[in-house]
């Protein structure tokens, strides 16, 4: 057994990656769910909900795209620009991250499209390429979205304006 999905031998042949498509669309469907518990209240295009973690951590979540079937959210970390000032800036772009998810309301399902430095998020990539992407890559995007969730339902702190 090899520690690279591609080197697997199957029968003495190597057998090339496959994405597993159910760990993928049930992660893609508790992303929905979780990214509707975040969002509550909010469903206009334009709309922020900012969630406090500490001093030094929080994320904005914004509503960009409001169709019929789907919504359009970008979900990032602020940054402490005045920590940031004297870090190179690729250094910078890597302690901000930041992703585009797509909302898909008909199937129930949130998936991540584009993040850091990847416009397009591809189901599989092969390996080795020249921007270094896991092979996984679309499964672990969406599994740090729903790592990202989970840290903001938990220890997230929201301004709520209470209504008299």
């Amino acid at each position: 057994m090899s520690f690279f999905p591609n080197r697997a031998l199957v029968n003495g042949a190597r057998k090339s990656y496959q994405p597993n498509l159910v760990s993928l669309m049930t992660l893609c469907a508790n992303n929905y769910m979780l990214l509707l518990r975040v969002l509550a209240d909010k469903s206009v295009a334009g709309e922020i909900r900012h969630f406090f973690i500490s001093d030094f951590l929080s994320y904005n979540v914004t509503i960009t795209e409001v169709t019929r079937y789907t919504w359009l959210i970008s979900f990032e970390q602020e940054v402490l620009s005045s920590r940031l000032k004297n870090i190179p800036g690729v250094v910078a772009n890597g302690l901000h991250p930041r992703m585009t998810i797509r909302l898909y309301h008909d199937a129930r399902m949130a998936e991540v499209l584009s993040t850091q430095d990847i416009r397009q998020v591809k189901p599989r990539y092969d390996y080795p390429n020249a921007q270094m992407h896991q092979q996984d890559e679309k499964q672990q995007t969406n599994q740090f979205l729903n790592e990202w969730l989970h840290l903001c339902l938990r220890l997230g702190q929201v301004n709520v304006e209470l209504q008299p």
